[in-house]
């Protein structure tokens, strides 16, 4: 797995990529609080699916270059997470199936961009991450619109979910 297989992950992303340059132009306009939370809401779970959709493909994609049985195995594993890609779930149940040299480069690999994140930007990558997925759930699967993050909180939570999958193809290639 090369970095040129960063290219075929990055294609699920752009998906949400898409929907957000759109969703900024109508949101610029907009001056509708009410509205503006079902779309914060609608893009949690876009953002927390392309993210899932990345990280099924990067251990997909790992596995089949290891042995087609394994590359079976994990595509059936993976296709029902559904959701679960928090960030103690991937390196509790996830990432300790593949061995502890991918563990502990996924988790180097995320400290060090924790640290540098934490260092200019004053905000914790993994604190975002989580986030947005504790508000796609509450949104998927209460119905609860989200009520303290807005917009730009929930698509800088994206940008750093993305950050942490680029973690993981790192400690996977």
């Amino acid at each position: 797995m090369t970095e040129n297989r960063w290219a075929l992950y990055s294609d699920y992303f752009k998906l949400n990529d898409d929907l957000i340059q759109h969703l900024d132009s109508v949101l610029n306009s907009l001056n509708d609080p009410f509205i503006e939370s079902r779309y914060t809401g609608f893009l949690a779970v876009s953002s927390v699916t392309v993210l899932e959709l990345g990280l099924k493909a990067i251990f997909m994609d790992f596995s089949k270059t290891q042995h087609p049985v394994f590359g079976t195995f994990c595509e059936a594993h993976f296709e029902k997470i559904n959701g679960r890609i928090r960030y103690d779930q991937i390196i509790g149940e996830y990432l300790p199936r593949f061995g502890a040299h991918y563990l502990s480069t996924f988790k180097i690999e995320v400290d060090q961009l924790e640290a540098q994140v934490l260092a200019i930007q004053k905000t914790s990558v993994k604190e975002a991450y989580a986030n947005l997925i504790t508000w796609r759930n509450d949104f998927a699967h209460d119905g609860n619109v989200p009520a303290n993050p807005t917009y730009a909180e929930v698509k800088a939570a994206y940008a750093s979910g993305k950050e942490i999958m680029k973690c993981l193809h790192a400690a996977m290639v």
